[in-house]
């Protein structure tokens, strides 16, 4: 049975499969062999059944169900696809890139992402949009596909026509001229951003945050300061590929602009600030914390486009006094409830079951927060334990050098050679030691830099979410309860004067109190619709960033395996080394007999 199929050899073979085993899962079938394979544009498919019933099976390529017979036991039946063209790899990778969490690409994105990158005009877009969309307003994997082909004729001069596909029967299709595909990524990522700040779905993977920017603090050497002195960090964003000095205030200044201007968003804590005996153990410490923050800001799809520019300031900015600037510059601007276009209608993007599933996310993430510092707890024992074993492998390393510094006499040793084999198996041995203690602290090393720096990163996240929760809870709720008591109160007061009809003027005084009091529990209700329409952005935040728990344990498994596999082979050279070293008591020689027995004469019994 030979059929034409319109879609790539990949889904090809992902639906025949599907349809074969629903043939073969028939009750009176059961596959014996599965075998498939692609020679040039046929697509052929292998498969064994037993028994001898007829059943029907509907392909999305055939005009009416075929009839599918067996007429003897154990018939291998040939089930043959002939494709229309094929497809370059190129083309998937492009589908891949513009679609990695989706399954098709809507006309306005192809549009934008495409516009400037295949030097066609607008009107030649549109035809080619509407001819791959077949009348609707997304385009499949085969509408990217047919898309791309035809911005390739169309690229060569030719008219925009579907026709043009069929003289490819068979053959490979065109490949249009896009530019790199690195640039294309990143256009479809920010535009994916852009359009994630107007939708109640966020459709960025953990990856696609993680190329958003990445920032390396490193200390600068040398304090600055001519009586004071003070610590001073390098940042350096990728972004924006830029270095700047900041002191820790200047980081201060920033969380300050960023609650202020994002007060209803993930803003992770600052490390504490200490201002005696700043050790270096504390410093180090707090400069993965300034890192782990400035990372999350950074990642964050609404912040890092802000169109005020509060993180890119701090990023950027070159001159001095930075925490004045900032300031100084952001003090007065709004939040973001006063410039997003969604926070008039924020109502109705939030569903009517809102308040039930944001009380269980934020049960959830509590748990998951309690999970986490356990996680990290055992992630920091693991690596004590490590520094522990290099510590000590380091003291016997030098024990055994401390041993064998002296060397003593035949006086000492008579006719024994044990302490002089000894001394130079122990030489060998400290060596070895030495080795293990190197690999303990890499092991140490990699499980505090790979995995327990991970995990950091994602309690942070976590805990920087349970923080606000409570901001919209202490916030914007009971913002919200204060005004509508003060509603009732004046309210009160008013039915209390109309009551007792005193001065006049005071009913027009509170009808225009009224009045503003409704106008500000209005502005309320919106921003608690809007909180919560951002808490249930930043919980989708959350999960997409959940493969840092993946992360953290794919990073466990090979730090451990790679840090045991080293210890372990130093330690069978430590094995190899002893046996060979070290003499073995089953081959010691007995001492000669006592020196006191030469000293008897005779008859005298010692």
């Amino acid at each position: 049975m030979a059929y034409e199929y319109d879609y790539d050899y990949e889904s090809s073979v992902n639906l025949i499969i599907y349809h074969l085993n629903l043939f073969t899962s028939h009750n009176n079938y059961k596959r014996h062999c599965f075998i498939v394979f692609h020679y040039t544009t046929t697509l052929v498919i292998i498969t064994t059944v037993c028994k001898n019933p007829q059943i029907l099976c509907t392909y999305p390529c055939l005009n009416e169900p075929q009839s599918l017979t067996q007429s003897r036991l154990c018939e291998v039946h040939f089930v043959i696809v002939q494709l229309k063209w094929s497809v370059p790899a190129f083309y998937r990778e492009v589908y891949e890139t513009l679609c990695p969490t989706q399954d098709h690409l809507t006309k306005e994105s192809f549009m934008k992402i495409f516009v400037g990158k295949v030097g066609l005009d607008t009107v030649t877009l549109t035809q080619i949009l509407e001819l791959s969309s077949n009348g609707h307003g997304h385009l499949t994997r085969t509408g990217v596909y047919k898309a791309l082909a035809l911005c390739a004729l169309a690229q060569q001069g030719k008219s925009v026509n579907e026709k043009l596909l069929e003289s490819f029967s068979g053959k490979e299709l065109p490949t249009p001229n896009i530019g790199e595909l690195c640039d294309l990524k990143q256009e479809s990522a920010k535009l994916r951003i852009q359009n994630n700040n107007t939708t109640t779905m966020l459709s960025l993977s953990y990856l696609e945050l993680s190329e958003i920017d990445s920032i390396k603090v490193d200390l600068v050497p040398e304090k600055k300061g001519v009586i004071l002195k003070h610590v001073e960090y390098s940042v350096t964003s990728q972004r924006y590929k830029m270095t700047v000095g900041r002191r820790y205030n200047d980081f201060i200044a920033l969380h300050e602009a960023l609650v202020h201007r994002y007060p209803y968003r993930i803003i992770p804590s600052l490390p504490p600030k200490k201002f005696a005996a700043n050790s270096t153990e504390f410093l180090e410490s707090r400069r993965k914390s300034l890192r782990r923050f400035l990372n999350i800001i950074a990642r964050h799809p609404v912040i890092a486009e802000d169109r005020l520019g509060v993180l890119k300031y701090f990023l950027t900015f070159n001159g001095s006094d930075c925490q004045s600037k900032l300031r100084d510059n952001f003090r007065s601007a709004p939040d973001e409830f006063m410039t997003n276009e969604l926070a008039l209608k924020a109502k109705e993007l939030v569903p009517m079951d809102t308040q039930v599933q944001y009380a269980s996310s934020r049960s959830f993430i509590s748990t998951l927060v309690q999970s986490v510092s356990r996680l990290k707890e055992v992630m920091d024992r693991l690596v004590r334990r490590s520094l522990e074993l290099s510590v000590d492998m380091k003291k016997i390393a030098v024990e055994l050098d401390a041993m064998t510094a002296n060397s003593s006499t035949a006086w000492a040793t008579g006719s024994s050679t044990n302490w002089q084999t000894l001394q130079k198996g122990f030489k060998h041995m400290s060596v070895e030691y030495s080795a293990i203690s190197e690999k303990a602290t890499r092991k140490a090393a990699n499980e505090e830099l790979r995995v327990l720096e991970e995990l950091e990163a994602f309690l942070a996240l976590l805990l920087a979410y349970r923080d606000l929760c409570d901001r919209h809870q202490k916030g914007v709720l009971s913002d919200h309860q204060r005004a509508l008591h003060k509603m009732g109160s004046i309210k009160k007061k008013q039915m209390q004067a109309a009551v007792r009809s005193s001065e006049v003027g005071n009913g027009e005084q509170f009808e225009s109190r009224i009045l503003a009091q409704e106008s500000a529990i209005t502005n309320m209700e919106n921003r608690s619709y809007f909180s919560l329409y951002c808490i249930q952005m930043e919980t989708q935040l959350i999960h997409s960033n959940m493969m840092m728990l993946s992360t953290a344990f794919k990073q466990m498994a090979g730090v451990e395996a790679e840090g045991y596999a080293e210890l372990s082979h130093c330690w069978q050279n430590m094995l190899h080394l002893v046996e060979r070293v070290l003499p073995d008591q089953n081959k010691a020689v007995s001492p000669p007999t006592s020196p006191s027995h030469s000293m008897a004469g005779p008859g005298i019994t010692m």
